[in-house]
């Protein structure tokens, strides 16, 4: 029997991503998980065959969490979901080891097919972002763009800074020490080359980033 993880922090959306997947596989075992830290739980509980995650979740980012779960269960797909257009986090997931992006706007669309997608062993890349990791490998993509210089942990950090999070706050929320957050945000600021928290949010603003 397939099991399939879902983590979003909103019940309608893994509710809804159920019904979809259960109209094609109506055997699948589907489990939901509200953050990350209960998707590692039930990832730690039992076996799973792919695991689809939100983006953006309270506590750790998906971004995180995918990392967590490379080093943990390096075999284990992970298709990731976001509301935010594939031209701004689709490359960089696929980085850091999605086996897809899966934007919220056509998720409909998409998701079985992702799915028929990542069983195979493949990724699940759309022509659009195929596009972009070509122009990327080229030396002709999004990298000299100033968030696309820094690290994933440097841009979780930009991103909540962006968002107005205090340094405190930013610590809890990652399990990171305040002088590690101060740390990368001078790292932030150094790397874009800015002054303050405000010149973040007004990039981020700019480049729909939050």
């Amino acid at each position: 029997m397939m099991r399939i993880l879902i983590a979003d922090d909103h019940a309608i959306v893994r509710k809804g991503l159920k019904q979809l997947i259960r109209e094609e596989y109506p055997s699948a075992d589907l489990g939901g998980a509200k953050d990350a830290e209960e998707l590692m739980n039930k990832l730690m509980d039992a076996p799973w065959d792919i695991v689809i995650c939100d983006l953006n979740m309270p506590g750790r980012s998906g971004l995180d969490a995918l990392h967590q779960i490379r080093q943990a269960f390096p075999s284990l797909p992970v298709l990731i979901m976001s509301m935010y257009p594939e031209d701004q986090y689709a490359i960089r997931v696929i980085r850091a080891g999605a086996a897809g992006y899966l934007g919220k706007d056509r998720i409909h669309e998409d998701i079985i097919k992702a799915i028929h997608t990542v069983l195979l062993g493949k990724k699940f890349i759309t022509p659009s972002v195929a596009e972009k990791l070509a122009e990327a490998l080229g030396g002709n993509g999004k990298d000299d763009e100033l968030h696309e210089k820094l690290s994933d942990r440097e841009f979780d950090v930009f991103k909540l800074i962006a968002e107005g999070k205090a340094v405190s706050d930013i610590a809890e929320q990652l399990s990171l020490s305040v002088t590690t957050v101060s740390t990368y945000r001078s790292r932030v600021l150094e790397k874009m080359d800015m002054k303050s928290n405000a010149d973040l949010t007004r990039y981020a603003l700019d480049n729909k980033l939050i």
